[in-house]
C-alpha cells in the first residue's frame, strides 16, 4: 500500500501525517505548497523583515508519533474491581484499587443508568463534571464542543474555571485599563511592527516567551526576538530565575525576592515622580486618580516613601540598580513585556498579584502607553494578520457560533448553581463555599462582583462527577485535596474519560478510552482559541486553517469524544438531541459553512487539500494596539469584542471612566474598603513570604512556572523521549525524576549535591525531585516547573503520601489572590528541602 499524507493540527502547530498500512510512519511540520505563502514584510531601520515560508511548531509536537502509540494510552473501557453500582461502591478505594476490562456496552449501560438514577432522585444539578484548561486541538472534538453540549443537555452544575495563567491581570488590570472582554490581557494588534520600528528597550518582567510561546503559537515568535536583538534593542529580564529567553537574548538580569515585584514597581514610579521623568500630559489627559496614587508612592499617606532603598530591603535589588533601570526606562522608548501575551507571568499568580498587574499598566501609563514603542507586549503575538476572514475557534462555541444555524438545537441548561474550580474539593468535602466572580468574566467588570454560594438554595449537592482529561494534581493548588474529594462517599459515581492515563484517571469508577485528534475528523485554526483571546493567531507568522483529517482508525477500543457522548445520549433516548443529526465530518462542514472561509475556498478543495493559508492583503494597514487611545482617536483596531468600538464612546477604554485609572472607579463602587485589593494599588507583603510567621520554619520560596517542554500536563509522561531532556526530567536509577533547581548557597548547608534525590516539603505535603545545582536561580528560591502529569505516591491512594512524580502543586496554598479575588497563588509558597535517604 502506498504512503498517504494527511493534514492535522495540534496545540502548538499544524502537521503532515504520513500513514502506510494503517500505521503512522512519521509526523512533521505541515508541508504546504510554496505558492500558498505570501509573507508579510515590515520595514524598519533601513531593513526588511519577513518570515520564512514554513510553520515553526513547538518542540514537543515532534514527539506526537511517540505519544500516539504511548504505553500510557487508555486502550479499553475499565471498571474499578471493587465498584458495584448495584452494591458496595467503596469510594474510599479510589486511587488504590485495580481495574478490570469491560465492554463498551457494559460501560455505557452503567453510565446511563447512573445518570438516570441520580437525575430522577436529585435532579440534574446533582451531576457535575469538568474538563482541563486545554484539550486536543479542533472544534468538533474540543472540550467546549461535545462535553459542554452533552452536560448542558443533562442540566448539570457547571464548574467555573479560574483564569489560571493570568490571575492578577484578570482580577486587577481590568480595573485599571479595562479589557475585561480579554480578561485583562491587552490588544495584540501590530505589536511586532511597532517594536521593530520604534522600540529601544524591552523589559521582560516575569516572562519567558521562549518557553511558553504565547500558549499555542509554537516557535514562530522566536525569530522576532532575534530580529529585535540584532537590531540593537536592549533587553532587561526581571525574574527570580534566569529563564531561557534571558539566556538566548542576553541582557541585564534582575532577580527580585518572590512576592516583592510590586515594591520594585512602586520604587520605579517613585524615581519617575521625584525626578520628573514621566509623561505629565498623558497622565493628565488619559488617566484619572493620579492624585490619589502619588501621595502613597511618596509616603505621604503611610509615612513610608517607596524609595529605591525601601524597595531594596524588600526585593533584594540594589537601590542604585533600581534607579538606573527607572531612568533608562524613561529615557528610551520601552516596551513592557509582562507575560507571554502581555498579560500573564508567574508574578500575577501570587498573593495580591492584582497589585503587580495593575502597576504594570500604570508604569506604562506614566510613559505614554500606546505611543510608538511604549506598549504592553509579550513578544509572542501581534504579527501582521488579515482578521477579516472569520473562522470559529474552540472558545467561540458559546459566542458568535451560537447565532448560526449550526446551533439551532443547542441544549440550554436551566441550572443556576455553580461550582468554583479552585474550591471544588472543599465544596464536596465541607460545604458551603462562596466566592465572588463568574470565572471568565468577559461580559462586564460588574461580573467580578457577582456573589456565588454552593450549594445554592433549591439545588442538590453533586453526587456524580464526570472528569474529562487532564491532570489537576500537577496543575492546580494544594492538590492532595483532590484525592480526598475523589474518595468521599458524597461522590457516588465518578467517570474519567481521556486518551492517556493521567494523574486522576485511576480515581474513577469507570474509565473510558477516548481517541486522539489524529483518529477523528475535525477542523481548526492554528493558534486561535477565539472567545476572550480573539485573534491570538497573530502569534503565528501565517494564519492557517486546517482540515484535521482522520489519519487512522481509533486504536484498540478507543472512540472519539463525540462518539462516546453519542452512545450515552442514545442509551438515554436523546441521540438526535445531542447530535442534531450530524456526523463529525458533517459538523466540520457546518462550521466551515458558518465561517467566512467559503469566500476564499470551496469545501471540496479545502477538504481534499487539508488547509487554507490566509495571507494579508496587499493594502494592509497596521493598527497598533492602543495607538488610537494615546492619540485620542476612535478605536481603529479590529477587535470585535470591544463594546465601545464604533460607538459614540469609541475613544474610551473599558473602565468605568473610559480612561486608565490610578484609582479604580469600579473597585471604589463595589469594594471601597477592601484592604487586599484597594481602590488605588498598594504593596502588600505576601501572606506566605519573607514577612510571614512560617518563614522561620520554611525559608525557601517555591517558583513553579509553566513548563518548557510540555504544554501544561500535555506530553509529559506520554512522550518518552521528553524524559531524555534534562530540563524536563532527569533519569536516575531507572526513574525519570522532576528537576528542582537550587542555588549553591542553599544546597551546601543542606549537604545537597547535583543529582541527589531531594524532598520538597511543607505542612501541605511532600514531593520528591532531582536536585539541579545552579546559579540561574536566586538564593532562597527553588525553581521547579508546574504541570507534572505523573502523580506517583509512594503509598497509592493515600492523600498524605509523598509523591515521587513531581506534582509540586501539592505544596502550593489554597489561599486566593485576595479575599474578593478568587485566583490561585502557587507562587506564594514556602517550603524546605532536604536530601532524601528513603
Amino acid at each position: 500500500m502506498t504512503e498517504q499524507v494527511f493534514t492535522n493540527c495540534t496545540n502548538a502547530g499544524p502537521v503532515s501525517v504520513y500513514v502506510k498500512d494503517g500505521k503512522v510512519q512519521r509526523i512533521r511540520p505541515l508541508v504546504a505548497d510554496e505558492k500558498d505563502f505570501k509573507p508579510w514584510t515590515i520595514e524598519a531601520g533601513g531593513k526588511k523583515y519577513s518570515p520564512k515560508k514554513k510553520f515553526n511548531i513547538a518542540p514537543y509536537v515532534h514527539g506526537e508519533r511517540r505519544r500516539l502509540f504511548s504505553d500510557e494510552r487508555i486502550k479499553y473501557p475499565m471498571k474499578r474491581v471493587d465498584f458495584d453500582p448495584n452494591g458496595e461502591r467503596n469510594p474510599q478505594n479510589r486511587g488504590k484499587s485495580a481495574y478490570e476490562r469491560i465492554s463498551w456496552d457494559e460501560a455505557i449501560s452503567i453510565i446511563a443508568s447512573e445518570i438516570t438514577r441520580i437525575k430522577d432522585k436529585h435532579g440534574g444539578s446533582a451531576i457535575s463534571g469538568m474538563t482541563s484548561s486545554h484539550h486536543n486541538w479542533g472544534i468538533v472534538g474540543y472540550k467546549m464542543g461535545p462535553f459542554a453540549r452533552f452536560m448542558n443537555m443533562l442540566e448539570f452544575t457547571p464548574v467555573l474555571d479560574n483564569p489560571d495563567s493570568w490571575e492578577g491581570w484578570h482580577w486587577g488590570a481590568t480595573h485599571t485599563y479595562g479589557f475585561y472582554w480579554r480578561l485583562g490581557m491587552p490588544e495584540p494588534y501590530d505589536m511586532l511592527g511597532d517594536a521593530l520600528q520604534n522600540a529601544e528597550m524591552i523589559v521582560f518582567w516575569s516572562n519567558d516567551p521562549d518557553s511558553t510561546r504565547g500558549t499555542y503559537t509554537g516557535q514562530d515568535s522566536a525569530m522576532w526576538r532575534t530580529w529585535l536583538k540584532e537590531k540593537g534593542v536592549e533587553m532587561i529580564f526581571i525574574d527570580p530565575f534566569h529563564n531561557f529567553t534571558a539566556g538566548a537574548m542576553e541582557g541585564k538580569w534582575l532577580a527580585p525576592r518572590m512576592g516583592t515585584d510590586t515594591a520594585l514597581a512602586m520604587a520605579i514610579a517613585y524615581v519617575w515622580i521625584t525626578e520628573d521623568l514621566y509623561d505629565k500630559e498623558y497622565v493628565k489627559d488619559r488617566t484619572i486618580g493620579f492624585d490619589e496614587f502619588k501621595p502613597y508612592v511618596l509616603g505621604e499617606t503611610d509615612g513610608v516613601p517607596k524609595t529605591p532603598e525601601w524597595a531594596e530591603a524588600e526585593s533584594g535589588i540594589k537601590a542604585r540598580v533600581i534607579r538606573t533601570l527607572a531612568r533608562k526606562w524613561a529615557a528610551k522608548r520601552t516596551i513592557l513585556s509582562g507575560g507571554a501575551r502581555g498579560g500573564e507571568g508567574g508574578a500575577c499568580r501570587t498573593a495580591f498579584g492584582t497589585e503587580w498587574a495593575r502597576m504594570m499598566v500604570l508604569l506604562q501609563a506614566m510613559q505614554g502607553l500606546g505611543k510608538p514603542g511604549r506598549s504592553i507586549w509579550g513578544t509572542t503575538m501581534g504579527a501582521p494578520s488579515d482578521v477579516d476572514i472569520w473562522f470559529p475557534a474552540y472558545a467561540d462555541l458559546e459566542g458568535r457560533v451560537s447565532t448560526t444555524s449550526i446551533a439551532k438545537h443547542k441544549p440550554m441548561n436551566p441550572t443556576k448553581q455553580r461550582l468554583w474550580r479552585l474550591t471544588l474539593p472543599d465544596a464536596v468535602l465541607n460545604p458551603p463555599v462562596s466566592w465572588y466572580g463568574e470565572g471568565f468574566c468577559g461580559q462586564s467588570l460588574e461580573q467580578q462582583f457577582t456573589h456565588f454560594e454552593y450549594p445554592m438554595k433549591g439545588y442538590s449537592e453533586i453526587k456524580m462527577f464526570y472528569r474529562y482529561g487532564g491532570s489537576f494534581m500537577g496543575t492546580l493548588s494544594d492538590t492532595s485535596k483532590w484525592v480526598r474529594m475523589y474518595q468521599s462517599p458524597k461522590l457516588e459515581f465518578v467517570i474519567n474519560q481521556d486518551v492517556w492515563y493521567n494523574s486522576e484517571t485511576r480515581m474513577a469508577d469507570i474509565i473510558l478510552p477516548a481517541c486522539s485528534n489524529f483518529e477523528r475528523d475535525d477542523v481548526g485554526e492554528w493558534g486561535a482559541c477565539g472567545g476572550y483571546t480573539c485573534h491570538a493567531s497573530s502569534g503565528c507568522n501565517f494564519r492557517i486553517i486546517v482540515r484535521q483529517q482522520k489519519c487512522l482508525e481509533p486504536m484498540w477500543e478507543s472512540k472519539s469524544d463525540y462518539e462516546i457522548f453519542t452512545l450515552i445520549a442514545d442509551k438515554l433516548g436523546r441521540k438526535e438531541e445531542f447530535t442534531d443529526g450530524k456526523t463529525e465530518l458533517e459538523w466540520c462542514k457546518a462550521f466551515f459553512d458558518a465561517s467566512d472561509l467559503p469566500k476564499v475556498v470551496d469545501w471540496e478543495t479545502f477538504n481534499k487539500k487539508g488547509y487554507q493559508i490566509i495571507n494579508i492583503k496587499d493594502d494592509y494597514k497596521p493598527t497598533p494596539s492602543m495607538r488610537w487611545f494615546a492619540e485620542g482617536r476612535d478605536c481603529d483596531t479590529p477587535d470585535p469584542m470591544n463594546p465601545k468600538r464604533k460607538t459614540e464612546k469609541a475613544k474610551e477604554l473599558g473602565t468605568f471612566s473610559g480612561k486608565i485609572e490610578f484609582s479604580s472607579e469600579s473597585l471604589k463602587k463595589y469594594f471601597p474598603d477592601d484592604d487586599e485589593r484597594p481602590v488605588s494599588p498598594r504593596y502588600i507583603p505576601s501572606f506566605e513570604g519573607h514577612h510571614s510567621d512560617i518563614y522561620k520554619k520554611y525559608s525557601l520560596q517555591l517558583l513553579s512556572p509553566h513548563p518548557r517542554f510540555s504544554f501544561h500536563c500535555h506530553y509529559d509522561k506520554h512522550t518518552d523521549w521528553l524524559d531524555d531532556i534534562p530540563v524536563h526530567r532527569i533519569k536516575k536509577d531507572g526513574y525519570a525524576w522532576w528537576p528542582a533547581r537550587i542555588h549553591p548557597i542553599d544546597a551546601t548547608p543542606r549537604n545537597i549535591m547535583n543529582g541527589d534525590i531531594v524532598r520538597l516539603y511543607n505542612d501541605r505535603g511532600s514531593v520528591l525531585c532531582c536536585a539541579v545545582i545552579t546559579e540561574r536561580v536566586r538564593p532562597g528560591v527553588i525553581h521547579s516547573y508546574a504541570s507534572s502529569a505523573k502523580y506517583d505516591p509512594l503509598s497509592p491512594g493515600n492523600a498524605d503520601s509523598i509523591d515521587k512524580g513531581g506534582c509540586v502543586n501539592i505544596l502550593t496554598p489554597s489561599r486566593m489572590v485576595s479575599k474578593n479575588a478568587p485566583g490561585m497563588t502557587p507562587n506564594s509558597c514556602l517550603i524546605e528541602i532536604e536530601k532524601w535517604e528513603g
